[in-house]
């Protein structure tokens, strides 16, 4: 519940919609009132740890009782997905005006506040999937600018055991197998650039009947040749590849949902 609550931070979330979240299509005849227990234990979880840290917090105004559901209000960069979110931003703000290295740490401080994947201890509910799934794309999408970033600094050398290690992780994403081939270029290893090349071509047309991007295939075709250009990264691999959404999302509550008649008048 509190996830649900989090994702959609100060956000009025209707009662049906944590219901639905907690028991799927199977929820109990007392769903209703077991749901406002849980807001109510909530509560007390909230004053106990304000009483901890010294912060005068009242409970009810933290975790909202309205008449169209409940509302998590907290400071934005209080959730760990909007500080990310926002640091992000910086990044991508960086990245349009090329300054690199401001990119580079910018992206690398939004991704240090990842411990691994998200909500991997919540039992996720349709919303809370599709939520994780989106935080788990636009993470991989920060990653792969940061990296960028990192190249166009001439980190070739530094960057070629995360590469290796996140390209075993995402064999077919042409933009991460695209930094690996000029990294393993740029430091004399022009083979192994084309071998990896050939395992992302086998990779997407067994699993998906595709061949590379035309910016990949390009780049191929340059390290083929050893043309001398492909030292520099003049094309964003962002184009190779389907744009990941830049912003850590705000899962929204759908609108057919949000539009249904909801209880008027809920407990506090």
């Amino acid at each position: 519940m509190l996830a649900v609550l989090a994702a959609h931070t100060n956000d009025v979330v209707p009662i049906n919609v944590l219901i639905s979240e907690l028991w799927q299509e199977s929820p109990p005849r007392n769903a209703r009132t077991t749901t406002q227990t849980y807001i109510l234990s909530l509560r007390k979880l909230i004053d106990a740890a304000a009483r901890q840290t010294g912060v005068a917090d009242d409970a009810k105004k933290v975790l909202v009782t309205t008449s169209a559901g409940y509302q998590l209000r907290v400071p934005a960069d209080s959730v760990d997905a909007s500080h990310f979110e926002r640091l992000a931003n910086v990044g991508h703000r960086a990245r349009e005006r090329q300054d690199y290295a401001a990119a580079a740490r910018a992206f690398a401080e939004a991704l240090s506040w990842w411990r691994g994947p998200a909500l991997v201890d919540v039992q996720a509910g349709r919303r809370l999937r599709i939520y994780a799934q989106r935080l788990g794309e636009v993470r991989l999408n920060a990653l792969d600018c940061r990296i960028e970033a990192d190249l166009r600094l001439g980190r070739h050398h530094e960057l070629l055991g995360e590469l290796s290690a996140v390209t075993a992780q995402h064999p077919t994403h042409e933009g991460l197998v695209a930094h690996l081939m000029l990294a393993l270029y740029r430091s004399g290893r022009r083979c192994e650039a084309l071998e990896a090349y050939q395992r992302l071509r086998t990779g997407l047309t067994e699993k998906r009947g595709l061949e590379p991007a035309p910016a990949l295939r390009r780049l191929h075709r340059s390290m083929l040749s050893s043309d001398e250009a492909t030292t520099d990264l003049t094309e964003t691999w962002q184009a190779t590849h389907a744009v990941l959404r830049r912003a850590a999302p705000q899962q929204r509550i759908p609108a057919d949902v949000a539009a249904m008649p909801w209880s008027a008048s809920l407990p506090t």
